[in-house]
């Protein structure tokens, strides 16, 4: 198989070193540049990131072929540059991991004072409108949230030994889950806090590691979600129970801490403000078998830009729009239930479909229209013991 080593895909260096790609018609086309002149080849040569809704993908030795006037003269251009060769060697395979010295631990028993499923965090208020209140006391559990006296949330960093690397503490609105955002309420780490207290020495060194790789070796065989902020990957959880989530904690924070996720499969959620920035990051480590989502790329408004939302802001809002397309309404006895989807024009089938599943709604509403029936009143029938037994 040939390999086109001379003419490479552009390293990600901003909005502008990206293309409309031809196909899609999306600002996702990673051109292919010349690595001696630094020019990109041709608008149309590259590789669109959306692998998954687009595909297009025209490389260099096909774009010679439909244009074999641009091909350079002889075999030069088909060597590969010596960096690209010290590139290939560094991302094909797995570093390996550098002999390092002793982790400083949170102490257990003081951290543990600081997990409680009495005491609720301004974050659990709000994720308690959002879920059944057990599910959010399972994430709660699962992630070992903590809290403070002031409801704020602690996101521990807690390694596949079971030690507490870190912990982080960010306060959230209760109603609307959002960060607040100040001078007088900064995002604190609870070892800063530890040392002001006296609860560790003040040459305590944090050692970070992934939000959730305590989670990795509990679901080994799980599909892993890669997040940038711890408050999504507990949500993301609640959502896709089936995954495993993790978070790095922040836009820039890509680093050596992903390495323990060699050899799993690997889903990655960009927030909608750094999708280039981490597909570029990825896609230089090769060893990790990651994809990444395009989802917010493709579902995004140009406001929703301008907030950052991440795939949690989406999913909610998603619930929130499920919820309200399917009202509750009152049934005749007082209790309450879901109204079908059914819609039609006739105001008197439109008053008898709450009362009905969608699935037989479609034959009532017939037998009303076609007989020119007046409902005077509807009773539920409650089945017989014989009727039970068949």
């Amino acid at each position: 198989m040939t390999m086109d080593y001379r003419y490479q895909l552009a390293r990600y260096t901003g909005t502008s070193s990206r293309l409309v790609c031809p196909n899609c018609g999306k600002r996702e086309l990673v051109p292919y540049v010349d690595t001696e002149t630094g020019e990109i080849l041709h608008e149309t040569c590259g590789r669109c990131n959306r692998e998954s809704h687009c595909g297009y993908h025209l490389t260099p030795s096909q774009y010679f072929q439909q244009n074999p006037g641009a091909r350079p003269q002889g075999d030069a251009w088909r060597q590969p540059p010596q960096w690209l060769n010290k590139r290939k060697s560094a991302i094909l395979t797995a570093p390996q991991p550098l002999p390092s010295g002793p982790i400083s631990e949170l102490p257990k028993e003081i951290v543990e004072k600081t997990i409680s499923f009495t005491r609720e965090s301004n974050l659990v208020k709000y994720l308690n409108t959002l879920f059944d209140p057990l599910i959010v006391e399972g994430a709660v559990s699962d992630y070992q949230l903590g809290v403070t006296r002031n409801g704020e949330t602690i996101f521990y960093q807690i390694d596949g030994k079971g030690r507490y690397r870190g912990g982080k503490i960010i306060q959230y609105n209760p109603a609307t889950g959002h960060r607040i955002k100040g001078t007088d309420l900064p995002v604190r780490w609870v070892h800063t806090e530890f040392k002001r207290l006296g609860y560790i020495s003040q040459d305590w060194t944090i050692n970070q590691c992934l939000f959730g790789e305590h989670l990795l070796d509990r679901y080994p065989d799980k599909i892993v979600c890669v997040t940038e902020a711890e408050k999504t990957a507990v949500i993301g959880s609640i959502f896709s129970p089936d995954f495993v989530w993790v978070a790095v904690g922040g836009k820039s924070n890509l680093g050596d801490k992903l390495n323990v996720l060699t050899g799993r499969k690997i889903l990655v959620y960009p927030d909608v403000d750094a999708f280039d920035e981490w597909s570029e990051w990825f896609a230089q480590r090769q060893y990790l078998d990651a994809t990444i989502s395009t989802y917010l790329e493709e579902n995004c408004t140009d406001e929703d830009r301008e907030a950052q939302v991440d795939i949690a802001d989406l999913l909610i809002r998603w619930k929130q729009e499920q919820e309200a397309a399917v009202p509750t309404v009152p049934t005749v006895e007082g209790t309450e239930h879901p109204e079908p989807s059914f819609r039609s024009d006739n105001p008197v089938v439109r008053d008898v479909a709450k009362y009905f599943s969608p699935e037989v709604m479609p034959e009532v509403a017939a037998l009303i229209e076609d007989l020119d029936l007046v409902p005077i009143s509807i009773q539920r029938i409650e089945p017989t013991t014989d009727e039970d037994s068949n």
